[in-house]
């Protein structure tokens, strides 16, 4: 089992959808070799197509609404797809972007892949990554340790998945490649971009290129499993997390109305986040010729990112618990023809959050067979058969369809949202990963502060080391981003429970350390550097804390449990409430 999903790319960047621009031949050839539903769609960003692609559920009810801010993790307790796989006798690896936790219990070895190569973050090159990363000759973390790997990234995934198809090609198994490109920054060898220069505009050449890269990359995947005798056998599926985004990726389009000044969407309105079709509708396309799963078809029933994983239960047959509940459905009814068993009346409930706490009615989309609710400033209701640009709004004609979608979004909403005020939990204090190195990128923020919801898994002392700047670089504290000015930083604190440290940073300085005796428990942690004689505080960029005490991975009662129904235990008396 192959599943490739790439990073922001939409519906109408493939040859075989109409692109009169870019050149796809590798997947527009397994295109019209493979059964392609047309109406499939995932959420409008990237982590929580992810969440909800790896669960079976709606990314609401897996704890992922945001991409930052500690709003990113997925939930603990949810049963993943690679967890399914290997319960059932599979080999299960992922190479690319992971992008739903940086720590314990949230990284891929922590929920089913026995083995990773992935970057940090949302994109290489941003916080969670390693410092320095930019595309090439970069350093990615394999099994949660950080490894250098020669060339670009993209072959870099590539290549290394197929070194562990040929390792374990005479077993099962399951290989998720979720390539970062064609996300921004847009970094490509200029010879994939040559091919698009003048033809449309720089930005978008660039993008272009990026997937002219990607389908090479495809092509020879395809080829290798071909050789080694797989293709059969092997279910294959090509899909992409979102549409193409309108800030710095491959659609320019009007902010006050959506529509589309520059990029190719098939026609759609919008893009990324933004809203509209273009934001969630996306390319679907599998293929298993042993399974009859093949010959260029097209299936357009309303399908979803939450029915990949029961699907693949299904074709797979796989076992699992009965009592697991996923929102999804299998779609082997229409991939057998058996559509009898197959409701058209379902809908797909798609929303954009991005805030710490989801808002009801902001910024969702109710989609049937037919019909589109879009809520933004207002309510808009489009016949998606009749107007697939969704250019008239018909909300005023068809008071009856609003008032039912509105409703099958209310019930929804009550159902998903019981969990929205809980809180993913980074754990200290394990063997499972010791020291932990802890990144703005999955704090939450409060009054400009970053705060991590922490999981002291054990008593003892822990020792807290700030740095400005991950430890890799080298740089000291009182350097900036590009090391051509110093800041007369003054000093270093850390606020955990109600204990709070300060400590004096000298100019030499690249890191500041605390030792603190902690309780077990759940608790908040605050870490900042103060400039002198101002008020402004320097976030912390790296933060690495280390149990000092011995671990013993066998000695698993002495380790508590994350509690995720309370953000404090009444029994820890360390504890402050930092949100309120």
């Amino acid at each position: 089992m192959i599943l490739i999903m790439t990073d922001d790319q939409g519906y109408g960047d493939l040859g075989a959808h109409g692109n009169p621009y870019v050149k796809t031949p590798a997947i527009d050839a397994f295109y019209g070799k493979s059964v392609r539903f047309t109406d499939f769609h995932v959420d409008p960003s990237c982590s929580p197509t992810r969440s909800a692609l790896l669960t079976g559920n709606y990314s609401a009810r897996a704890g992922v609404w945001h991409t930052i801010g500690g709003r990113s993790l997925l939930k603990e307790g949810m049963v993943t797809m690679p967890e399914v796989f290997k319960d059932n006798g599979y080999e299960t690896a992922v190479f690319g972007k992971w992008h739903l936790g940086e720590n314990y219990p949230f990284r891929p070895m922590d929920r089913g892949f026995k083995e990773s190569i992935v970057h940090g973050g949302g994109g290489v090159g941003q916080n969670p990554d390693y410092w320095g990363n930019n595309y090439i000759d970069d350093t990615y973390k394999h099994n949660g340790e950080f490894e250098k790997y020669d060339g670009y990234c993209n072959t870099v995934w590539f290549d290394q998945a197929l070194n562990y198809i040929k390792k374990n090609k005479d077993k099962p198994f399951f290989c998720y490649i979720p390539t970062n490109l064609p996300h921004a920054p847009l970094i490509v060898d200029d010879k994939y971009v040559a091919p698009y220069k003048g033809k449309v505009s720089d930005r978008i050449a660039n993008y272009y290129g990026m997937v002219s890269k990607i389908d090479e990359d495809v092509a020879t995947l395809f080829k290798e499993v071909k050789d080694m005798g797989l293709e059969e056998n092997t279910i294959v599926i090509f899909m992409t997390d979102n549409g193409p985004c309108p800030w710095f990726g491959g659609v320019v389009i009007d902010f006050e109305t959506g529509y589309v000044k520059e990029g190719y969407t098939d026609d759609m309105r919008g893009g990324k986040i933004w809203g509209y079709e273009n934001a969630h509708r996306v390319p679907f396309f599998m293929r298993w010729p042993k399974g009859n799963i093949e010959g260029g078809k097209d299936i357009d029933a309303l399908s979803g990112h939450i029915d990949v994983m029961p699907t693949l239960i299904d074709l797979c047959q796989l076992e699992v618990d009965s009592e697991l509940k996923m929102d999804g459905r299998s779609l082997v009814p229409l991939l057998n023809e058996d559509e009898k068993t197959w409701s058209d009346d379902r809908s797909i409930i798609i929303h954009n959050q991005r805030v710490e706490y989801p808002v009801k009615d902001k910024e969702y989309q109710v989609l049937t067979k037919d019909w589109r609710l879009v809520k933004r400033e207002k309510d808009e209701l489009y016949n998606i058969k009749t107007d697939p640009g969704q250019e008239n709004n018909v909300v005023a004609d068809h008071p009856e369809i609003v008032s039912d979608l509105y409703e099958r979004y209310n019930t929804w909403w009550e159902d998903v949202s019981v969990d929205f005020d809980k809180y993913a939990q980074i754990h200290i204090g394990t063997p499972y990963e010791n020291p932990v190195g802890l990144y703005p990128h999955d704090a939450h923020t409060r009054n400009g502060n970053k705060i991590w919801v922490i999981n002291v898994a054990r008593d003892g002392k822990y020792k807290f080391n700030l740095n400005r700047w991950p430890q890799e670089s080298g740089k000291r504290i009182v350097e900036n981003g590009n090391g051509t000015k110093e800041i007369d930083v003054e000093s270093a604190h850390l606020n955990i429970g109600n204990i709070s440290k300060t400590g004096v940073v000298s100019k030499d300085m690249k890191t500041v350390t605390f030792e603190v005796e902690l309780k077990a428990g759940t608790t908040c942690l605050e870490t900042f550097f103060t400039v002198k004689n101002s008020e402004q505080r320097l976030r912390t960029e790296c933060l690495y804390v280390d149990f000092i005490e011995e671990l013993d991975p066998s000695d698993i009662k002495n380790y508590v449990a994350s509690d995720p129904d309370r953000l404090l235990k009444d029994n820890y008396k360390q504890n402050v409430v930092l949100f309120d």
